[in-house]
């Protein structure tokens, strides 16, 4: 059928991407959705109606509502969980109607049961008698038992498909499996399992669909969506890519920062003070992290309240910004004074030359100057209460300014990378610049793992007074995009132009290989120069 002959186009298809396909009206596209998960949905209405007819028909019924109401899911990744659950409803609603009925009679089987016309049934049917006599069976099964086992014999008998397809693993499945078989009637049990393999649903229930919503008008947000439906698909890679890249530079930059500050260290106390400071900064970030993926997993819940969830998680965001910028004030003041201590307390830790105070291995200032100013200044020692700024056109150190380039705790320069960053273009926990990336960033142009901006892009969450990008949250005036979209424009053709989405995949490769280059890079310079410069005489 021509179904089939262009369904290769778009086989093999991630769930996300056969989604934005799907809402960009193409048919093909939600064929193979239908093809993919039509096992699952007809076995798990079967398992609870012990029909095969009425199983196929509801899971049609799920199947076309889908279709009709495709926009409505906020989250493509969650597809198949979403399909189950328009399942689950129709059958629930199907007991409902069928409530003055007796659902489940015990049929007698006698000798006498006219039989002719079942030879003219297809093969893989299965006789009315049959049916009754194999939910005499099944039915005496709790619904943990059954599900696990009709979708193993309709799946080649593949534990690992079972699993995936009801969010298992695979020893749970086993274990259901071989209990499920050990309910089962010793007499009966092949009967069974030879049944369960002949009622799975073919190419005829996908054809049966695709033909059911032949006539139904492609889901509402189909026609403004059009070509962009692609383009819309690729936020959710993109939120992945942010996610990890944040991720994977943070990580290196904060042990390699760690490795410096133990270097720094000369007592035990001070070690102490390094290791439960980072240790703070982990715990919040991580905090953050749950807090919004738990708001997000609330608004899958709880749709219709998604402004309330949505603004909720901009506290999250606040109580993150409010954190790092108390504990690095407390941190570097308590490094300062536990050092002023210990120089007291213990004065045999600092007898190396190396960590006498005002020591020329603490910092490197350059000879050469431009315009009265050094043009490179690194400090490589614990904060102290002489210590002032590092100042220079490169700057490097608890407190960094740079006319050009400063790096460090707390940094301010054109570029600048730190823990709290300002300048043009930042990079840091919270950066603030005309371009501010990081964790939390702020800038007329916005990235990070939550963004605000005029034009903000991120992986958690995205505010923006022009428009928002983001796999999470996105608020904007005008235009959003995102998994909880709100604005004017949301997750549609305007909103994707108003963002300029596809500038925006372009420049965000360049912004992702600029963060990692300026944050791993010099944490790993200056772990090794603290590391040679600090060593005892």
């Amino acid at each position: 059928m021509n179904f089939f002959k262009k369904r290769s186009s778009v086989a093999g298809q991630g769930d996300a991407t056969l989604v934005m396909l799907s809402l960009g009206g193409n048919r093909q596209a939600y064929g193979e959705i239908v093809s993919r998960y039509q096992t699952l949905l007809c076995s798990l209405a079967y398992s609870s109606t012990g029909d095969f007819r009425h199983s196929e028909d509801i899971a049609q019924e799920a199947f076309v509502e889908g279709w009709r109401k495709l926009d409505t899911l906020h989250d493509p990744e969650k597809l198949r969980s979403w399909l189950c659950g328009i399942l689950r409803f129709k059958v629930s609603r199907h007991y409902r109607k069928t409530a003055k009925e007796t659902q489940h009679q015990d049929i007698l089987l006698t000798t006498e049961q006219d039989i002719a016309d079942e030879a003219a049934l297809d093969q893989t049917a299965i006789s009315e008698q049959q049916q009754t006599l194999l939910w005499q069976v099944l039915d005496q099964m709790e619904p943990l038992y059954r599900e696990p086992m009709i979708l193993f014999y309709r799946e080649e008998q593949s534990v690992q498909r079972v699993a995936e397809e009801l969010e298992l693993s695979e020893d749970a499945v086993k274990q259901r499996i071989s209990r499920g078989r050990k309910l089962l009637k010793e007499a009966m049990s092949v009967f069974v399992e030879d049944a369960l393999k002949h009622s799975k649903p073919g190419a005829a229930f996908t054809v049966a669909v695709m033909t059911m919503i032949s006539g139904i008008s492609p889901p509402a947000k189909a026609a403004v969506l059009g070509g962009s439906a692609l383009k819309t698909g690729s936020l959710f890679k993109f939120a992945s890519l942010a996610a990890l890249l944040a991720s994977v530079s943070g990580l290196i930059g904060s042990w390699f920062s760690l490795k410096a500050s133990l270097a720094q260290s000369r007592t035990k106390r001070e070690r102490h003070l390094v290791k439960k400071s980072v240790t703070l900064f982990f715990v919040f970030a991580a905090l953050y992290i749950a807090g919004m993926a738990g708001l997000k997993a609330l608004c899958y819940v709880s749709p219709h309240h998604a402004v309330t969830l949505s603004l909720l998680s901009q506290t999250v965001v606040a109580a993150l910004v409010i954190s790092y910028v108390v504990l690095v004030k407390k941190m570097f003041s308590a490094m300062k004074d536990l050092r002023a201590l210990e120089r007291i307390t213990q004065p045999e830790a600092f007898i190396a030359s190396a960590h006498q105070a005002g020591a020329k291995q603490r910092e490197y200032i350059s000879a050469f100057r431009l315009l009265g100013v050094p043009f490179c200044h690194f400090q490589f020692g614990m904060p102290e209460h002489t210590d002032t700024p590092a100042y220079g056109w490169i700057a490097a150190g608890t407190h960094a300014r740079g006319l050009l380039f400063a790096w460090g705790g707390v940094a301010v320069a054109p570029v600048s990378v730190g823990i709290i960053s300002f300048g043009l273009i930042t990079i840091g926990g919270v950066g603030v610049g005309v371009i501010g990336t990081g964790t939390v960033a702020f800038g007329v142009l916005a990235f990070g793992a939550s963004a605000i901006g005029y034009q903000a892009f991120a992986s958690l969450s995205a505010v923006g007074w022009q428009s928002a990008i983001s796999g999470g949250f996105s608020m904007a005036r005008e235009a959003a995009l995102g998994a909880v979209a709100i604005a004017t424009h949301a997750n549609n053709e305007i909103a994707a132009d108003i963002a300029r989405l596809s500038e925006f995949q372009w420049l965000s490769t360049w912004v992702f290989m600029a963060i990692a280059l300026l944050v791993i890079v010099p944490a790993i310079w200056h772990a090794r120069a603290v590391t040679q410069r600090m060593k005892a005489d």
